[in-house]
């Protein structure tokens, strides 16, 4: 009787010892797949992150073209005044300074 008590207690040892290592392989795939899970949403995160970079870049780059080409068409306005202001100086001493120069050949 003490024999079959020890038998049962072994087997019952036995199954418990099966149900561990049952036990120790699931929390095994267990973290495998929270590992695949974890690699998986730290990518998509990382092209959302890229995304996101990427769209702030553009808007950034966008307002410094706009930036520019406003400062651009105003330096090229101020351009076109003093061109046109040395024009108007040029053509309003045109004929002094014609008379200047024939002046001054005929002098020599």
């Amino acid at each position: 009787m003490a024999e079959s008590k020890v038998t049962g207690i072994i087997k019952s040892l036995n199954a418990l010892e099966d149900d561990l290592d049952s036990l120790t392989s699931k929390v095994g795939d267990m973290k495998k797949q929270l590992t695949v899970k974890s690699l998986s949403e730290i990518d998509n995160l990382l092209e959302k992150t890229r995304e996101m970079a990427t769209k702030e870049a553009e808007v950034i780059i966008n307002a410094s073209k706009e930036k520019a080409t406003a400062e651009s068409a105003k330096i090229a306005k101020e351009g076109d005044a003093k061109l046109s202001e040395i024009q108007t100086k040029i053509g309003a001493h045109f004929d002094e300074a014609v008379k200047h120069v024939v002046s001054t050949v005929l002098k020599a």
